[in-house]
């Protein structure tokens, strides 16, 4: 009997053990995971007018990275999801700004309360739609790869059976990192379609087919706006050719044109 009851506390004491060992190992992994995302923020800085690019701000992050503003005003940094942003000029430090609380991260704009007397030439290069939407995707990758987690199950290399992905069983329970991560995602995607319509329906191309200026060609622009449906599956013929029967529209103070697509009514 003694011997039973020894047994008995023995194996309680190793079942608390390994119950204690396993919530220590998945705390690691749990903590391992929110460290892992990864993504960048970046965005321009003003002085207190919001014309004039403040240059040589810095820009910091709790978890200890930095970098300073270009001649542009311009600043990128990356961050984690817990990170929090504050930015310095002259040693005066702003608020920080959590980062999973930054509506737009890729074009999150600043101004301080600072007055720059003289404007510093700006350079202005050419903007490359193609190359600034790879560079995009890269920054991202781990947004724009993102997939709702589930069970998976694992095949394993050395004959000992399948099993569930540990991995996607933690991050099912992380309900608030997967909402975060999907809303982030579905801003970068429509984000990304504006960026795309913006780059064929383009002021230079509708100045060159209207000859419209000024306040008209801003008003034709919002409200003759192409669909991204069509934007994407249109030729160039019929790209313009839209353009220049839109025009007409807009002269005679007319609805845009509805374009079919497979069927279907798209308002471009």
């Amino acid at each position: 009997m003694h011997f039973l009851s020894l047994l008995a506390a023995n194996t309680n004491d190793l079942q608390k053990i390994f119950l204690y060992t396993a919530a220590f190992f998945l705390a690691l992994l749990l903590t391992a995971f929110s460290m892992s995302a990864q993504y960048k923020v970046k965005g321009y800085v003003y002085d207190s007018s919001r014309n004039n690019p403040m240059q040589s701000v810095s820009v910091l992050s709790t978890s200890g990275r930095g970098t300073i503003t270009n001649a542009e005003g311009f600043y990128e940094i990356e961050v984690s999801e817990r990170d929090s942003l504050w930015f310095s000029y002259l040693n005066k430090p702003t608020v920080k700004f959590p980062v999973m609380k930054i509506s737009d991260p890729f074009s999150f704009d600043i101004s301080l309360q600072v007055n720059v007397p003289i404007l510093k030439e700006v350079k202005i290069r050419p903007r490359d739609y193609k190359l600034d939407s790879i560079q995009n995707r890269q920054d991202y990758a781990k947004i724009f790869n993102y997939k709702k987690p589930g069970l998976k199950v694992n095949n394993s290399n050395y004959g000992a059976g399948v099993g569930f992905d540990l991995d996607e069983i933690i991050n099912v329970f992380r309900f608030r990192r997967n909402r975060s991560m999907a809303s982030f995602q579905k801003r970068l995607l429509q984000e990304e379609k504006e960026k795309f319509v913006d780059h064929r329906f383009s002021k230079a191309l509708v100045r060159r087919l209207t000859q419209l200026t000024g306040s008209a060609l801003d008003s034709f622009m919002l409200h003759y706006r192409p669909s991204y449906a069509f934007t994407l599956l249109a030729s160039d013929y019929e790209f313009q050719q839209l353009i220049k029967e839109n025009y007409l529209r807009f002269k005679r103070g007319m609805a845009p044109l509805f374009i079919k697509d497979e069927g279907e009514e798209l308002r471009p």
